[in-house]
């Protein structure tokens, strides 16, 4: 016994061993579970994995859903939402903890429901997705409208049956599943299809858009309320009706909307007019037209008849002007004499105060100074001489023509210099155009027509020059001139339909692909 004792026969496991151990317990007993409580934290990685924690008031389990089990979520987790999830547990051998692979989630009851809506209102108002300032004027009569719905269902028939009652107007219909978890990618995709297509194209862009689907649960119209559907409600340039569910039911594209209709059917009664009463109004409107016309014309015609008799008679009117013109033709004439004796007076008074010793006095006082003034000239201009020569002189002094010589050679240099390099210049742009002008030429050559001809074809004109292309043009000609690549035969009309038809030309091969070689794409060649 002494030979056993101490031994230990507990077999000895390595730490990846009994970290698979655990696992392989773990997932085998909880494979497929649903769990529910609180979601805690929510992370998303870079990867697009999301890592978030689903607690109660005494425990936490740590839950993680890859980026393909995440695309298929109906209803993202959200930090406070009470939630039931689908998945199995699972370990994390480097870390040594057990988490739970979420493969579904779904909110536990109506109430998580709305409580993630509110938290979703709330966050998307304070962004201003839903401030009046932002919705657009619906246009008064659309020319094109479209609709954002499913082709199945009484929704679209009641759109298109209450337009073609009020207004028929061109409908585009943007077909998208309005339940499930493809509806809000697809609504999302229809507003912003409708946005981007060009105003005036083949297919034309819709004036208002009409976002229509029934009444149904809060689970069903659930779609409406993904945020990717407001913010697409929200930067539509077209103005936007949201029309979903029955005037109880509220989502939140009703509030990103332009305008919101209680059902369907409101929407179309919305988007347009009712033509009859249009026409009825216009009736209206063209009827007090005319009334309004005729009586003012009646009304400015007693008017004017009125005024008319108010006025006084032509001949009375005259009689003053007619008068103060006799009284001042009758006063004209002895107007002129006096004018004409005040002037001669006056030109008598200035002729009496003129002498002519006063005016030699004048002209001898003038001739003094202008001599006094001639005889400082002469040493005035003297001195001016005398300092602008010594001005010159001193700078002379300062002048050297080496400096001048040496600018000049200098100067002499750089104006070969640039010449060389000018007539470089010139050649080679000329050397560059020639040789463009040969591959242009080159070119020109193997595009022409004549081209053609060597590879065996030829051009057929008639007697006038004019080209045939057809064999019935050849048969009515007098005569044929044809071309080939080294010269013109010109052949009667007769021997060539004879000779044509008793042997055709032989094909090559590849003739088929290439029979328009003829000047301007026109002639016929074979």
């Amino acid at each position: 016994m002494d030979l056993f004792e101490g031994a230990d026969n507990t077999p000895e496991f390595s730490v990846s061993e009994i970290s698979g151990a655990v696992k392989r317990v773990i997932e085998g007993e909880f494979s497929h579970v649903r769990v529910r409580g609180e979601v805690g934290r929510v992370v998303i990685a870079r990867t697009g994995h999301m890592y978030f924690d689903l607690k109660d008031d005494r425990s936490v389990i740590a839950c993680v859903s890859w980026k393909g089990q995440v695309a298929k979520f109906q209803h993202r987790p959200e930090e406070g939402m009470e939630v039931i999830v689908t998945g199995r547990m699972t370990t994390f051998g480097p870390q040594s903890k057990y988490q739970l692979n979420v493969e579904a989630v779904e909110p536990a009851g109506a109430g998580a429901l709305m409580a993630m809506l509110e938290k979703r209102r709330k966050a998307l108002e304070a962004e201003g997705l839903f401030a009046p300032e932002r919705k657009r004027p619906l246009p008064w009569l659309p020319e094109v409208i479209g609709v954002v719905t499913s082709l199945q269902g009484a929704v679209i028939r009641d759109i298109l049956h209450r337009l073609r009652d009020r207004f028929p107007r061109k409908v585009l219909i943007w077909p998208v599943a309005v339940q499930g978890q493809n509806c809000a990618p697809e609504v999302a995709r229809g507003i912003e299809g409708f946005n981007r297509m060009t105003p005036g194209g083949a297919l034309p862009r819709p004036d208002v858009i009409i976002v229509a689907r029934g009444g149904g649960s809060i689970e069903d119209l659930w779609g409406f309320n993904e945020e990717i559907v407001v913010r697409a409600a929200a930067a539509s340039q077209i103005p936007l009706i949201s029309a979903v569910g029955h005037e109880t039911d509220t989502t939140l594209i009703d509030h990103a909307a332009d305008r919101r209709a209680p059902t369907p059917t409101a929407a179309a009664e919305i988007a347009v007019p009712v033509r009859a009463e249009l026409m009825a109004w216009l009736a209206d409107q063209e009827a007090r037209l005319i009334r309004g016309g005729s009586q003012a014309l009646v009304l400015r015609g007693q008017r004017l008849r009125d005024l008319s008799r108010g006025l006084p008679r032509v001949d009375s009117l005259l009689e003053g002007p007619r008068q103060r013109l006799d009284v001042w033709s009758d006063r004209l004439p002895n107007a002129l004499h006096r004018g004409v004796q005040l002037r001669r007076v006056a030109l008598s008074e200035a002729a009496g105060t003129l002498r002519p010793a006063l005016l030699r006095r004048l002209i001898e006082g003038e001739r003094r100074r202008l001599e006094q003034g001639g005889s400082r000239i002469a040493p005035a201009l003297s001195r001016a001489v005398a300092q602008k020569r010594e001005a010159y002189g001193r700078r002379a002094d300062r002048l050297r023509p080496q400096a001048l010589q040496a600018e000049i050679a200098r100067q002499a240099r750089d104006f070969d210099r640039l010449g060389r390099r000018l007539s470089d210049a010139g050649e080679r742009q000329i050397r560059g155009l020639s040789d463009r002008l040969e591959a242009l030429d080159r070119l020109r050559l193997t595009l022409g027509y004549e081209a053609t001809l060597d590879r065996g074809y030829a051009v057929v004109r008639d007697g006038a020059g004019a080209v045939l292309t057809r064999k019935a043009e050849a048969e009515a000609a007098a005569g044929l001139e044809i071309q080939f690549a080294d010269g013109t035969m010109k052949i009667g009309g007769g021997t060539a339909t004879r000779k044509a038809k008793a042997s055709p030309p032989e094909s090559k091969p590849g003739d088929d692909k290439d029979t328009d070689g003829g000047p301007g794409g026109q002639g016929s060649l074979f």
